[in-house]
């Protein structure tokens, strides 16, 4: 078994100061060295009658020392155990003390105004920017943090339940959305770019295609759909022949002919859709129907959950080797995008903007949460626990209060002392 001691949750936020156990002992010996010092010249002072200096130092500094002793001992505990009251103020008073400091985190921290004001100073885009564009080897600590977070909560969270989650936001949204003018414009855009030609041209090789290797069937059909006539004449196999070499030159004419009548006539038809998806209602309204048939299509449900575990999975694989990722060309991306951050400064402006408004907003929403999380959290916790690690933290200086008092004490008695015998 483990001998290291448990640390409590409260150890973090209250290190005990180094030293503080030898000077309590400093601070009580000194306390004792007075007291021996004020027995032996009080007994030695008819002898000696100088001696009366050093006796009235000592008797003040016992009454200074042990005046300090009380009072640092009263802030946490009873001295000597009696219950004299105003003493054990911070066990007494730990439910008061909690809201005074959520109420003062409140007033200091979490008042929209002052985090505004605290926020203009702030300069999130530009801090986003540099880290984006820390090499490799810099920084590793925040980033691998970062990334094993995001894995660990991809991974422990229901798979099925989660993929559902994002297959139905994903087919909410589709539903919600009119797409037959999206693909209207889109193809538009793409007509008047000519970034259509490609795709029409692969159309036509696949067609070109199509014939070679269904040209046993056309030749087939020819032949069966031939009258005795022409197959007594042996007409169907020219036939054929015609209908092929036709077809076939026809192919060979669209894609090297931009100006050819039939592919002429294929751009007007995918204009005149591009325009129907965008303004003829039975267009639209059949492309809506068409859409909700897909979507509660079998197939396109497995595609989508298939879709979900790609970027499941890729999320993690990135996640779990952060520096292999921005090592490539997302890494490139993050970079330039860091490089932006931080030299553009109309982004910059915007994005620190933002990230006022939603800090303020969050404060103004959530403060008084944040508060009472705090007073309730001060509230749970044991009064001895809180006293011992508050006296830990402070102990140190306590004690020099102790030594102060005993000396200071003894000085005002020395002159005390002096003006009395003038």
């Amino acid at each position: 078994m483990d001998a290291t001691p448990q640390r409590s949750a409260l150890t973090r936020f209250n290190p005990a100061q180094p030293g503080a156990a030898g000077m309590k002992v400093a601070a009580t010996g000194l306390l004792v060295l007075m007291a021996a010092l004020f027995a032996v010249t009080r007994a030695l002072e008819p002898r000696y009658p100088w001696l009366g200096f050093v006796k009235a130092f000592a008797e003040a500094a016992m009454v200074g020392g042990l005046a300090d002793w009380f009072a640092v001992t009263a802030l946490f505990r009873h001295p000597l155990g009696l219950p004299i009251p105003h003493t054990a103020i911070i066990p007494r008073n730990k439910d008061r003390i909690g809201e005074a400091l959520a109420n003062f985190i409140r007033e200091n921290f979490l008042t929209p105004s002052v985090v505004a004001r605290r926020m203009r100073n702030i300069d999130v885009a530009g801090a986003a920017g540099r880290f984006l564009q820390t090499p490799a080897g810099e920084g590793t600590r925040i980033r691998a943090g970062a990334s094993r977070l995001i894995a660990d909560v991809f991974e422990s969270l229901d798979d099925e339940r989660l993929g559902g989650i994002v297959k139905g936001a994903v087919a909410t949204r589709l539903r919600k959305m009119e797409v037959s003018p999206l693909l209207g414009h889109a193809l538009a855009s793409a007509i008047n770019e000519d970034r259509h030609v490609p795709m029409l041209e692969a159309a036509i090789r696949w067609m070109a295609r199509a014939l070679d290797a269904n040209e046993p069937l056309i030749r087939e059909m020819v032949h069966k759909k031939a009258n005795w006539v022409l197959k007594l004449a042996g007409l169907d196999e020219k036939l054929a022949d015609a209908i092929v070499d036709g077809l076939r030159k026809l192919t060979v004419e669209m894609s090297t002919d931009p100006a050819h009548p039939v592919r002429i006539k294929v751009e007007e038809a995918l204009a005149q859709l591009a325009n129907d998806l965008q303004t003829r209602p039975e267009t639209r309204e059949r492309v809506e129907t068409l859409k909700e048939q897909l979507l509660d299509n079998r197939s396109v449900s497995l595609w989508l959950d298939a879709l979900w575990q790609k970027g499941r999975e890729a999320i993690i694989r990135a996640a779990r080797n952060p520096d292999a990722v921005l090592a490539g060309k997302l890494g490139e991306v993050m970079r330039s995008m860091g490089g932006t951050l931080e030299s553009d400064p109309r982004i910059r402006t915007a994005i620190n903007q933002f990230a006022r408004r939603a800090v303020v907003g969050m404060s103004a929403s959530y403060g008084s949460s944040i508060v009472k999380l705090v007073s309730e959290t001060i509230r749970s916790w044991d009064a001895g626990t809180v006293t011992t690690r508050l006296e830990s933290a402070v102990g140190r200086d306590l004690q020099y209060i102790r030594i102060n008092g005993t000396i200071v004490g003894g000085l005002v008695g020395v002159a005390i002392h002096a003006l009395d015998t003038l």
